[in-house]
């Protein structure tokens, strides 16, 4: 399908590895050009050089920490520099800590809200000049666990279900600007951090990985994990003029895991 994003600019936080890199691969793969930042200079220096390659397209990266309240508006004005707008905004950096509750300190609650839930903020504010020049789409990625209580994810969980209640504050605003907003909710995605995560319930139970992976497919009531590329294939299609008519919207892409309305 021609999504008719040819041209276009996207700049896509936390798009070193996994889902971040798979989203800027799907889009550049439609034409995109595309800027990308994240915390570890290498992994972008490979993702950049293995999109170019397969694509042609124009990547720019830039190593940054969005915990620091000054870098949004600074990775904004870098993207302007080097590519003179921006059409799609994807928010997708940030990963908290999971653990007992009573384990987990301030420290691990304000780095989690820090990265992800006001690096969001900062991002779209600065982003978002550019974004109603443009008519753009900021899309936001957020969680499944922003859908169910668990034990292990408080941290998580509080920031995702917050990221939600942004985005339709966000689309509310959007609508007088033009700026089409929306948030996709991954639910199991096969990436590093999953395999990590099996990998440690794992050694818990004493059991093989692939048991273990079993088990929490077992657990959650899915058939399979998702991978990268499903959550790539979905943002480009939201921020296409094809997907036009979705905003404010929050999508669940988790295999049938979330059984709420």
């Amino acid at each position: 399908m021609n999504l008719e994003l040819g041209g276009k600019v996207a700049v896509i936080t936390g798009g070193n590895r996994g889902i971040g890199s798979a989203i800027a691969l799907e889009l550049a793969k439609e034409g995109v050009d595309l800027f990308l930042t994240a915390r570890d200079g290498a992994a972008l220096a490979q993702v950049q050089a293995d999109i170019a390659g397969k694509t042609g397209r124009k990547v720019v990266v830039q190593a940054a920490d969005m915990r620091d309240p000054k870098v949004a508006q600074q990775m904004i004005d870098a993207a302007q520099q080097a590519f003179g707008r921006i059409d799609v905004l994807v928010n997708n950096a940030g990963a908290t800590k999971r653990g007992d509750f009573l384990e987990l300190t301030d420290e691990d609650w304000h780095d989690g809200f820090e990265l992800k839930f006001h690096g969001y903020v900062r991002m779209a504010r600065a982003a978002w000049p550019a974004l109603r020049q443009s008519q753009g789409s900021l899309i936001n990625i957020s969680g499944v666990g922003s859908r169910m209580g668990s034990a292990e994810f408080t941290i998580g969980g509080s920031v995702n279900i917050a990221l939600l209640n942004l985005t339709k504050g966000l689309a509310d605003k959007g609508r007088a600007d033009g700026i089409r907003v929306n948030a996709v909710n991954p639910g199991r995605i096969a990436t590093d951090r999953l395999t990590r995560n099996i990998e440690r319930m794992a050694k818990l139970d004493g059991v093989s990985p692939a048991e273990s992976e079993k088990r929490h497919l077992e657990a959650v009531g899915i058939n399979r994990f998702g991978t990268p590329d499903e959550i790539g294939w979905l943002c480009a299609y939201l921020a296409s003029p094809r997907g036009a008519f979705i905003h404010g919207t929050v999508i669940d892409i988790d295999g049938g895991e979330t059984r709420a309305l």
